[in-house]
């Protein structure tokens, strides 16, 4: 039946993962605009409880998984490379970062690059601070680093590790069953295979629809700031429906015509506007606070990373780390697939160590740097200049509006502000487009390079992300921002338990094709008790390393001759 479909649908996919995940997704838009109200208390209930119950496991999971980053590219798997051994890096690293920003982090410094260093100015997350003074930048910049620096990165970095080297390396297909494969043999090709598929396949569009909405949020807050457009549903719905057509064209262009192209495009305004910011701004005081931050965040991670929030400041601040730091690390594992392979498409190549290194330090060096830049030049509005900053964003709770409140105080507000607003809009294409190129090929197995699939398949993963993220903004009746926060949190749990089987998987995959490690072999020194003794120990001559074939033992040929190692080799 599945396969009938498919065929009447001129689809290259596999039938049953395609169309279990298409209709669940469209049976959550159906019975949410239906029943949004329910559907917004059943999502609101299940996220207050993980939010409560194990926000401590979100806490330590993504800390261990940095940890084993760290591990593994420091360990003797360091220097396995993701492809053929004598292959190497098909793009550039200039290009490879580009792509990398794009896909990976772009819309988010755009919506946060403001908003999160003076939401936590205003309202010290951990208390005991004074709100708007220098100590309460300086833990704002803390919290801010921690949320967007290594540990964001790290949540991308390991399974797109595992998708590399699973894909390069053993020739298996794109898709999360994949990683498993140590784990599950060839079970992963069954229905325990179909089954992890599907669910990552619902998680990334749920994560992809969540960075639709928050994009929305933000185009509605700069058309408001701009013309006067009314902050409402239906424009945001408007909005989605012409942002998600524009992606579906530069998907249907593919890899390098299209979000190559965009990524590029984006990449380049982003470093514009920054340096705008840094020229117009107070310069001196933007470089120093940034070199400031990076200070900060170095000497505050060990104990951020692993802080619980276990005795609050107050009963305001009790449920802080569940709205902010377990919001963001469940909202970007869901979408971890998507990025992984998209990574891991852009990397191959690269040995283990340049990997790790490569996607936890070009994009979070650029993070410290864009964030201290925007962060510090928040505070120094707040301190110096007209402020208003912290009252539209901590009180009135205008988080999509802070970038622009933010320019309005800059030299030509309007037109740098319409360039954010077409900056964001780019951002948002390369998020949608790429996502449904790679939710196509993990909903296929089959890698864009060995076949070509229709582009209306291509176009439908397009079409049920920007769904999504309408139905869950406009139907739930909860406000934008919350929505999207209760929902991500409940669909990201099954992806996080996932994490750690995945990085057991890869551990084993990448031991048993190394095999057994021989042992080290060292010079045995003679006593050296004075220079002559020393002087002929060095002179000696280096241990020869140990061969399988020395271990051969002598065994008697027909004739009665012993044979030897030469002989065996002959």
């Amino acid at each position: 039946m599945s396969e009938r479909i498919t065929r009447a649908l001129r689809l290259k996919t596999d039938p049953g993962i395609f169309l279990s995940t298409v209709g669940i997704i469209l049976a959550f838009v159906i019975i949410t605009i239906v029943a949004g109200g329910w559907v917004g208390e059943v999502f609101g209930t299940a996220s207050d409880w993980i939010m409560t119950n194990l926000g401590w496991f979100y806490i330590f999971g993504v800390t261990a998984f940095l940890f084993f980053l760290i591990w593994i590219a420091m360990s003797r798997f360091g220097h396995v490379r993701l492809g053929a051994d004598d292959e190497g890096p098909e793009h550039s690293t200039a290009t490879w970062f580009g792509m990398l920003f794009a896909a990976g982090i772009g819309s988010i410094l755009m919506f946060w690059g403001v908003a999160e260093p003076i939401s936590h100015f205003a309202t010290p997350p951990r208390g005991g601070v004074e709100p708007g003074s220098a100590d309460a930048a300086t833990e704002a910049m803390a919290f801010t680093l921690y949320h967007f620096g290594l540990h964001t990165w790290t949540i991308f970095a390991l399974p797109a590790l595992a998708f590399a080297y699973f894909i390069y390396k053993r020739k298996m297909p794109p898709r999360v069953s994949s990683i498993f494969a140590p784990v599950f043999g060839d079970k992963i090709f069954g229905p325990i295979g179909k089954i992890i598929d599907v669910v990552a396949l619902i998680g990334t569009v749920f994560g992809v629809a969540t960075s639709v909405g928050l994009g929305t949020l933000q185009i509605n807050a700069g058309l408001n700031e701009l013309f006067g457009i009314a902050v409402s549903p239906l424009v945001q719905t408007l909005i989605i429906a012409f942002v998600t057509t524009i992606a579906c064209i530069s998907v249907a262009l593919g890899l390098e015509k299209g979000i190559k192209r965009l990524s590029n495009a984006n990449i380049a305004m982003a470093v514009a506007l920054l340096i705008f910011i840094l020229v117009t701004g107070p310069t001196l005081f933007l470089l120093k606070g940034t070199v400031e931050s990076l200070g900060v965040y170095l000497t505050t991670l060990p104990e951020l990373a692993l802080w619980n929030n276990v005795f609050p400041a107050s009963d305001d601040l009790a449920g802080w780390q569940n709205t902010w730091t377990v919001f963001y690390w469940a909202w970007t594992i869901t979408w971890s697939p998507f990025v992984g392979i998209f990574i891991a498409r852009i990397s191959k190549g690269r040995t283990i160590r340049e990997f790790v290194f490569g996607v936890l330090g070009l994009p979070v060096a650029f993070s410290v740097i864009w964030f201290g830049v925007f962060g510090m030049a928040s505070f120094d509005i707040e301190l110096n200049g007209d402020g208003g900053l912290a009252q539209r964003v901590a009180v009135e709770g205008d988080i999509p509006g802070a970038l622009f409140e933010f320019l309005s105080n800059y030299p030509l507000a309007t037109l740098v502000s319409g360039l954010a607003v077409l900056l964001v809009v780019i951002f948002f294409t390369t998020s949608v487009d790429s996502a449904a190129m790679v939710v196509d090929m993990m909903a296929s197995g089959k890698d864009e390079d060995v076949q070509i699939s229709p582009t209306h398949q291509r176009v439908i993963w397009g079409v049920l992300m920007g769904a999504v993220g309408a139905t869950i903004l406009v139907s739930t009746g909860e406000g934008g921002l919350t929505a999207l926060q209760e929902v991500i949190t409940v669909i990201g749990l099954p992806f996080f338990v996932m994490g750690f089987v995945m990085m057991y998987s890869l551990v084993r995959g990448i031991s048993d094709d190394m095999g057994e490690r021989l042992p080290t072999v060292t010079r045995q020194w003679d006593r050296a008790y004075s220079a002559d003794e020393l002087e002929k120990n060095e002179e000696a001559p280096s241990p020869e390393p140990i061969h399988p074939l020395h271990e051969i033992p002598e065994v008697e040929e027909d004739d009665g001759a012993p044979a030897t190692v030469e002989d065996d080799k002959a």
